[in-house]
């Protein structure tokens, strides 16, 4: 059943968040093949199995599409590619969404390395937060990230996410348990919108360098 919150399409100027399609397999793949040696360092890899534990495999595109799916339908998760100028250049999935006393979820992400830098991420993580908080109804929204992603990093810090701490050997990613830091905003420390206050961000950075102030500086000391 269809409801406000999913499935849904996102959208600010040239970048959109749709839902993740069975017949986007042979582009997703082509991103990915051609960023290999970007994606690798940050990705999720399967555990070896403990003594008498399952043994679990790396799912195929359309085994992953089906669970997220899946996911989708029973309200934990929000899974998005996102588009850039009309084409696919990433993915952004909210999941984990938590319920009752917590009203919390989580978000990952990955992008083309053709298009960063260009504002793409930032721009779909606001969209996805405000939609989370807005429509979905969330209270809380997280970023986990490893300290060595400064691209990540950048990302949340151009966004206000709040650094809450260190995660230690918190997830499986390019074949070992690694560190995580923890970022982190709650929909009151947004009442005007993510969205709306990285534009204004964004404006502010263009008008300094336009005429090369100091964006961290006021325009007119002392008043």
């Amino acid at each position: 059943m269809n409801s406000p919150s999913w499935p849904v399409e996102l959208a600010d100027g040239d970048v959109v968040l749709r839902p993740i399609r069975l017949r986007d397999q042979r582009v997703w793949r082509e991103v990915n093949r051609r960023n290999r040696d970007w994606l690798r360092p940050w990705e999720a890899t399967v555990p070896p199995p403990t003594p008498g534990g399952p043994i679990t495999h790396r799912p195929t595109y359309r085994q992953m599409v089906r669970h997220l799916r899946s996911e989708a339908n029973a309200g934990r998760m929000l899974p998005f590619v996102i588009e850039y100028q009309g084409r696919l250049v990433g993915q952004l999935t909210v999941a984990g969404i938590t319920w009752g006393s917590m009203c919390s979820g989580h978000v990952g992400y990955w992008v083309d390395q053709a298009v960063a830098g260009r504002g793409v991420m930032p721009t779909a993580v606001a969209l996805v937060v405000d939609h989370c908080f807005r429509t979905v109804g969330l209270h809380r929204i997280e970023v986990c990230i490893r300290p060595e992603n400064a691209p990540s990093r950048r990302v949340v810090e151009k966004l206000g996410f709040r650094e809450e701490g260190l995660r230690p050997r918190y997830l499986h990613i390019d074949g070992a348990w690694r560190d995580h830091l923890v970022f982190a905003l709650t929909a009151e420390e947004v009442p005007e919108g993510l969205l709306a206050r990285w534009h204004r961000a964004r404006q502010k950075q263009a008008h300094a360098k336009s005429t090369g102030a100091d964006p961290s500086k006021p325009a007119h000391p002392g008043k």
